[in-house]
């Protein structure tokens, strides 16, 4: 059986993009996150360590975003890894990673990258 655990809306300033004033002035981004699992487990046990704790899926992506990378789908990927490594009940990730007024000539709201693995 799989089952989802959701944490979106994760927001963060961080200091990612390829013009070196991203570097210095940083900017907003929010960070959503679906992570398939099986957690029939701790259905029954009622039990934290029996699933993905989400309070620990905020800390991931905001220890990544801390992390200064030119590119969003390299950052995006990092999470990714990251949650790979640390829940072993997980089958599948997707995370979207969106940058928030992004420094593009004319109004854009936002720019985004999924990455689903």
């Amino acid at each position: 059986m799989a089952h989802i655990v959701e944490v979106e809306g994760i927001q963060c300033f961080s200091y990612h993009g390829c013009m070196g004033e991203e570097a210095v002035l940083g900017g907003k981004y929010i960070v959503d996150v679906s992570l398939k699992t099986d957690f029939s487990k701790a259905a029954a046990t009622d039990e934290l360590i029996d699933t993905i704790d989400y309070v620990r899926v905020k800390e991931i992506v905001e220890e990544e975003m801390a992390i200064r990378s030119k590119l969003i789908e390299h950052v995006g990927q990092r999470i990714v890894n990251k949650f790979k490594a640390e829940f072993k009940t997980l089958i599948t990730a997707r995370v979207k990673v969106r940058k928030l007024n992004p420094p593009i000539q004319g109004f854009v709201k936002e720019v985004a990258i999924i990455i689903e693995e």
